[in-house]
């Protein structure tokens, strides 16, 4: 399992709301695809998955505030194919 973490924002930013998720639990996902929309007070950030795979689990819900650092969810990683062709 691969954790989606929400990353550093900025200077002094410690967390973020997390305001909609753009996927759910069982979706495929590629690495440049943005899943989860956070708000802090000065921007709205979208997260990417930053891997191959499926969405396992939703850790923190639309609502909900997360930490810097703190998993926001999980993906099963998968091979796309290319790897595996040596592509």
């Amino acid at each position: 399992m691969e954790d989606i973490l929400l990353p550093e924002l900025g200077e002094g930013i410690t967390e973020a709301a997390v305001a909609c998720w753009h996927c759910a639990p069982g979706d495929r996902v590629g690495p440049d695809v943005d899943v989860v929309e956070v708000v802090t007070d000065k921007a709205v950030f979208c997260i990417p998955a930053g891997v191959n795979g499926v969405i396992a689990q939703i850790c923190v819900p639309a609502g909900q505030n997360a930490r810097v650092g703190q998993a926001v969810a999980r993906v099963e990683p998968q091979s796309t194919g290319q790897e595996e062709r040596g592509v």
